[in-house]
């Protein structure tokens, strides 16, 4: 595995981009601000999918919105990694449903 490749140096790399442009003290990691980037993002996605856009324009959107994702944990001070596989431990011990032809993997509380 190169460095780049790396969680680490990915974190970092959005690190360094925060503070080249003092996100902390410009607005940048405010959280409800971030959501809203978010949002955006995911609008962007939803663009490139339904109105089949190149597999290009859609691999930009989806690492816009993971470089936001990434700085999020940045700015609200979580580890997101470890939250990563403690989420993936859970998700793997669920069972999945069929659910309007789609395959659910949910807790599916208060369904019966």
């Amino acid at each position: 595995m190169e460095l780049s490749d790396s969680w680490a140096h990915m974190m970092a790399s959005v690190l360094a981009f925060h503070k080249r442009h003092d996100f902390k003290n410009t607005g940048g990691e405010d959280l409800k601000y971030r959501v809203a980037l978010m949002a955006e993002e995911l609008g962007e996605i939803s663009s490139c999918v339904t109105k089949g856009k190149s597999k290009h324009l859609l691999s930009e959107e989806v690492a816009d919105l993971l470089i936001l994702i990434m700085g999020t944990a940045i700015a609200a001070e979580f580890d997101l990694n470890q939250s990563f596989w403690a989420k993936m431990e859970k998700l793997m011990k669920r069972e999945s449903r069929m659910v309007n032809g789609h395959i659910r993997v949910s807790d599916f509380r208060d369904m019966d």
